[in-house]
């Protein structure tokens, strides 16, 4: 499954404690993502164990997952990371990865003055595979922020995922789920954030660019990526981003009986149980051709898919629900039953959070939306 991720090249203003700081994410080309969804369709969930002012940009490269870069240890080693809300632990690889972390940067705790050994075992479980390793403490810094002894995985095996990390342009995953979710029960990186008092409010946001670079801001929101107010709804719980879902609808037609939605900004596409999409492909013209993905002509008009979240609609286009390659386009949303206790829910992965700037806020336990500038 290679991932069209977005390369984030760091573009980062100067920080002053305990204000805003922005992170310039980047994407990978839609031709891997494709091939990725394709290879490796189901994104997991994660499970348990078994201030400055500045900006972090999230760059695009063809509406796929985004990612950015962050550095670890006192010699500042650089990583680029998927920055996911749908997982709660950072994981880079460790100079102990070898033919399965052959392309990527490698952490060197020996290069670091401010290593602590941790030694305690990492596994994380995902659709395509485990990867796992050992947890070390260091200083980590993103976006002109320094969180002090940060617990994080030096991931020895990454194999499981495949062709998908090989080929993708990322190093590791840096989670912005709770800490109730996290591997090992160790504190998130955002949440460490809060505790040391690097960022002004408990809040991140995401804006994704469509084509274009995006940015993910921690400590606040950025005015300028969106249009009106924001809509703050509640979540159902503090493990994953969730959100009661009232409904998912075309043309007033209702197809869901599901109540559930995750905002994963760390899945490409939008994911619903199988049965479900199924109907929604149906009435706009998607085609299934593998497992749970469709592919959609290019250019034909379609009606709005319609999200009904505390009483407010979100729609997307029919260019939205578009992930284009040249001729083909695969259409963004795919099946994907995922069992009890987790589901059955929606996964609003990458193809709803460019339409709507997202805002997470960790001490209310809110996730806010509005319409992207």
């Amino acid at each position: 499954m290679r991932l069209s991720l977005c390369l984030l090249s760091l573009a980062v203003l100067e920080s002053i404690k305990g204000q805003t700081l922005r992170i310039p994410l980047k994407r990978r080309p839609a031709a891997q993502v494709i091939d990725s969804i394709l290879a490796h369709p189901q994104r997991p969930l994660q499970g348990t164990d078994e201030p400055g002012e500045g900006d972090i940009i999230i760059s695009d490269v063809s509406n796929a997952q985004y990612f950015g870069e962050i550095s670890v240890g006192s010699d500042r080693q650089a990583f680029q990371v998927i920055f996911d809300t749908g997982s709660s632990n950072l994981w880079i690889p460790s100079e102990d990865c070898l033919a399965s972390c052959a392309s990527k940067s490698k952490y060197d705790h020996d290069a670091s003055d401010t290593y602590v050994e941790n030694g305690a075992i990492f596994k994380i479980m995902y659709g395509s595979g485990p990867v796992q390793g050992y947890f070390s403490e260091d200083d980590v810094e993103l976006g002109g922020l320094t969180i002090s002894q940060q617990a994080f995985a030096e991931v020895t095996d990454a194999s499981g995922l495949g062709a998908a990390f090989a080929a993708g342009s990322f190093d590791g995953i840096l989670g912005l789920g709770f800490d109730s979710i996290s591997v090992g029960k160790v504190t998130t990186p955002f949440h460490n954030l809060i505790k040391q008092g690097l960022v002004a409010e408990p809040v991140f946001s995401f804006y994704l660019g469509d084509n274009a670079p995006g940015e993910l801001t921690l400590g606040g929101t950025d005015p300028a990526h969106y249009k009106g107010d924001i809509h703050y709804v509640p979540l159902k719980s503090a493990t994953y981003w969730e959100v009661a879902l009232e409904d998912v609808q075309v043309q007033g037609l209702s197809l869901t009986n599901v109540d559930s939605a995750i905002i994963d900004s760390g899945t490409s596409l939008i994911t619903g149980p199988k049965k479900e999409v199924a109907k929604l492909a149906k009435l706009v013209g998607a085609t299934r051709f593998i497992l749970g993905e469709y592919l959609i002509d290019c250019n034909a008009q379609g009606p709005d898919i319609d999200f009904v979240i505390d009483g407010r609609t979100y729609s997307l286009s029919a260019d939205d629900y578009k992930i284009r390659d040249g001729g083909l386009c695969l259409f963004a949303f795919m099946g994907l039953d995922i069992p009890r206790p987790s589901g059955p829910l929606w996964i609003l992965g990458d193809s709803f959070m460019r339409r709507y700037y997202t805002t997470f806020n960790y001490e209310k336990q809110t996730v806010g939306l509005a319409l992207a500038a």
